[in-house]
């Protein structure tokens, strides 16, 4: 078996908050990766999605301190789709 991770990075517009977290987070870009194990059939691959991390604090915030923090990936559509209804 397979793994890969495939980054993202999203756009939060405004600040947003999402499920476990303790504060808002501030608008911004952010990183996020995928971990990702293949599933080999006999004429195909596919992949399946283990983990998602979001990347903390955004990428343009300053700062020596980054951390990974796993996220549900319904939880940040939710979040990128409200961020898009509030612009």
């Amino acid at each position: 078996m397979t793994s890969r991770t495939t980054p993202t990075v999203v756009r939060f517009k405004s600040a947003f908050s999402l499920p476990g977290f303790d504060a808002p987070q501030p608008p911004g870009e952010y990183r996020v990766d995928h971990d990702e194990e293949s599933l080999e059939g006999p004429s195909r691959i596919a992949w399946r999605r283990m983990t998602t991390f979001i990347h903390l604090p955004a990428i343009s915030a300053s700062g020596a301190t980054q951390q990974m923090v796993p996220i549900e990936p319904a939880w940040l559509r939710a979040a990128l789709e409200q961020d898009q209804r509030q612009s």
